[in-house]
């Protein structure tokens, strides 16, 4: 098995640990970030407290609308991108080696390559897995209709359900939003907010930069202080990773909340605030009608999601890829002892 290989597959099983864990808040977060109406002021109440209100009016289910796609988009996601970033970081490596021979550098792979190494992977990932994104967007922001926000009291059951009949939505699964994506913009409705997703790599670029950057720093010192061990623990890896998303969300969170917009449901009214032909569209509307608070809408929500997710998924990741480089070494190992026998 090559090393890109198990990198992707541990990608994959670090972010749906991580997903599970953290989905509600990545729930309320989506909706406090398409809230396109400034007088509404829900994105000013607590992050539980609206965890509270969804659950009260919606039912527990509303916070893992969308679940089962976003943990397909989360496993194809992840796994893309740690094998093309461990391929594409490799081919850095022997560039960086081939370098040394004729004097250039030391031999490792510098900040500005490691960043080119994140953004390549990066885009790969936005063009293949976009129209996943699309469709859990769309299932989080969706809102359910409950007998509790019926009018009046009192009411037949006969009566409740024939008002609850006409004013809730069918079933919403993934095929009825695949069906809806398609019948507003063709296949190219898949790729809605494809634009700003594509700059939003410099988050996981920025990421992955302090990341490996912090790293390596980490295990030199390590080495050095442990006569040439440089052994990093979980614990470690789970804080480098936290401070690594943070830095990263709080540069790209704007980018964040237009890509939101987009790919959410357009509310076509007269009301042109609920429409966006196109990003810059939707970066001019916000800026008139909401002001560059719109842009930070929910980012503390954001800010707790994406670091413990990423926190997470670092943790597990490397956990994973230690696991399956003993195993392979064991096996091969007991391999030739076999063949010796």
């Amino acid at each position: 098995m090559s090393d890109a290989l198990i990198n992707g597959l541990a990608g994959a099983g670090g972010g749906i640990i991580a997903q599970l864990i953290t989905y509600p808040l990545q729930t309320v977060n989506t909706r406090q970030q398409t809230e396109r109406d400034p007088k509404k002021h829900k994105s000013n109440l607590g992050t539980l407290e609206q965890m509270c209100q969804v659950v009260k009016h919606e039912g527990w289910e509303r916070l893992y609308g969308g679940l089962m796609p976003s943990l397909v988009g989360t496993a194809a996601s992840q796994g893309v991108y740690y094998y093309f970033y461990q391929i594409f970081r490799n081919k850095a490596e022997v560039a960086a080696l081939e370098q040394k021979t004729i004097g250039i550098g030391d031999g490792s792979v510098g900040m500005l390559s490691s960043l080119l190494v994140a953004a390549l992977s990066g885009c790969v990932n936005v063009l293949l897995t976009n129209p996943i994104w699309v469709v859990v967007t769309r299932m989080q922001t969706h809102r359910k209709v409950s007998k509790r926000t019926l009018p009046g009291h009192g009411l037949s059951a006969a009566t409740e359900e024939t008002i609850l009949s006409a004013v809730e939505p069918p079933p919403y699964g993934t095929s009825n939003v695949i069906q809806e994506v398609y019948g507003e913009a063709g296949v190219w409705g898949f790729w809605k907010g494809v634009l700003p997703t594509l700059i939003m790599v410099s988050n996981p670029s920025i990421q992955f930069m302090l990341y490996e950057s912090m790293l390596t720093r980490l295990k030199k010192r390590r080495a050095l202080n442990t006569k040439g061990s440089d052994g990093v623990t979980a614990l470690e890896i789970f804080l480098l990773g936290a401070l690594a998303k943070l830095g990263a969300t709080i540069v790209t969170y704007p980018l964040l909340v237009v890509k939101a917009r987009l790919q959410a449901k357009q509310v076509i009214t007269g009301d042109k605030r609920h429409h966006y032909k196109g990003t810059w569209d939707a970066i001019i509307k916000m800026i008139r009608y909401e002001g560059f608070y719109g842009f930070y809408k929910g980012m503390s929500t954001k800010i707790v999601q994406s670091v413990l997710a990423a926190a997470v998924l670092f943790m597990v990741k490397e956990e994973l890829v230690k696991g399956a480089r003993f195993l392979l070494a064991k096996d091969a190992t007991n391999t030739a002892k076999s063949k010796r026998l």
